[in-house]
């Protein structure tokens, strides 16, 4: 098949201004995704996909304005990304053929926009990948496998962009990494990991192995915050993440383990600060409590103390004699000895004074007298 259409095609290629002409490779009764960008200045346009050898035969198959779909084709518009996509199904090998993505232009000539072969194959298609639709996570990253059996230089290119070539480098500031690997069916594959993914990679990007091209939508969504809080726990319970396998002469791929872009950042800072706040609230509550129990305790006990004085001094040490009271004789002749300091003191007839007391009475008379 590719034979008997390499002189149209490159008939084609002579007559018509086409800078390059896709070959997608599909395996009979299975489907096939082609994304179709297209200028700011066709948003208002009607597109459609059209089939033929030449240009002036090629035949609309589905168009955005009426039909929009048939029993195996379909088509979409996103004027957003200012790119239409078509889906074709159930492919059988009559279906091998070039296609063109074309923009209508009302009252004067069709432009067309991009040139596809698709050839429908019986057996494993040379080129395949497992899904063309790829979700990633902003921030992580995405890995999509190509398998190939033809030969050839290896590119991951982005539609409208760069291509990325040999084992790394880089698209709109996003890491990228290629592989080669085989696996036990001696599938040769070509392993391609985006890292460190941006809102802005979802796009459309090609796998290419020679001539063989196959597309590969890729979107990239915000974390939600049930991803960020488990991500934030792996952290903290592995402060050594595994680098990400890649070859030896790849470029580093950055790993953010301290924050999830900036928004991820500030909501960590802010559960921090909180965090330190309510443990000092918690110390000072608890040093106030001990400074305020250890007050009390110290004006109870000067409370007490004060009024233990104020008790003792209130008793008098030395009570007034009463007649119902009986005094032992020491305690008077006492009180006469200090009164006999500046006067004699004559025994009393009526007090009775014990022996010891008129001994020393005696004593102090006699002393006075020499």
């Amino acid at each position: 098949m590719a034979n008997h259409l390499s002189f149209p095609l490159l008939l084609f290629i002579l007559f018509h201004r086409v800078s390059a002409a896709r070959h997608v490779s599909v395996q009979s009764g299975g489907s096939i995704t082609i994304p179709c960008s297209y200028d700011q200045y066709y948003i208002n346009h009607v597109k459609y996909w059209c089939k033929g050898y030449g240009w002036t035969h090629c035949s609309s198959v589905v168009r955005t304005d009426h039909p929009k779909s048939t029993d195996r084709a379909s088509i979409s518009d996103d004027i957003t990304q200012k790119v239409f996509t078509v889906i074709m199904t159930d492919l059988e090998p009559d279906d091998s053929n070039i296609y063109r993505c074309v923009v209508e232009i009302k009252g004067g000539t069709d432009s067309m926009i991009q040139l596809l072969y698709l050839s429908v194959t019986p057996g494993t298609p040379e080129l395949y990948v497992d899904q063309q639709e790829v979700t990633g996570v902003e921030g992580e990253s995405v890995t999509v496998r190509c398998y190939y059996s033809n030969s050839g230089d290896m590119k991951w290119c982005k539609m409208g962009g760069d291509c990325v070539s040999g084992n790394s480098g880089t698209l709109n500031g996003t890491s990228v990494a290629l592989k080669r690997t085989s696996d036990a069916n001696n599938r040769k594959g070509l392993t391609v990991t985006m890292s460190g993914l941006k809102i802005e990679n979802t796009d459309w990007y090609w796998c290419r192995v020679g001539e063989l091209e196959m597309p590969v939508h890729i979107t990239v969504s915000q974390q939600t915050a049930t991803q960020r809080t488990s991500k934030m726990t792996s952290t903290t319970q592995d402060p050594t993440p595994q680098q990400p396998s890649a070859s030896p002469t790849a470029e580093p791929v950055q790993t953010d383990n301290t924050s999830q872009g900036a928004e991820g950042n500030m909501e960590e800072v802010h559960q921090r600060s909180v965090k330190v706040l309510l443990i000092s609230l918690g110390m000072l509550v608890v040093v106030t409590a001990g400074i305020l129990v250890t007050w009390k305790m110290w004006r109870r006990h000067k409370d007490n103390k004060a009024k233990d004085q104020t008790t003792n001094n209130s008793v008098d040490p030395f009570p007034e004699a009463e007649d119902d009271v009986t005094y032992s004789t020491v305690i008077p002749q006492h009180k006469t000895q200090l009164k006999g300091q500046t006067k004699s003191a004559e025994p009393d007839d009526n007090v009775v004074y014990s022996s010891l007391a008129l001994q020393v009475t005696t004593q102090q008379r006699g002393a006075a007298a020499q």
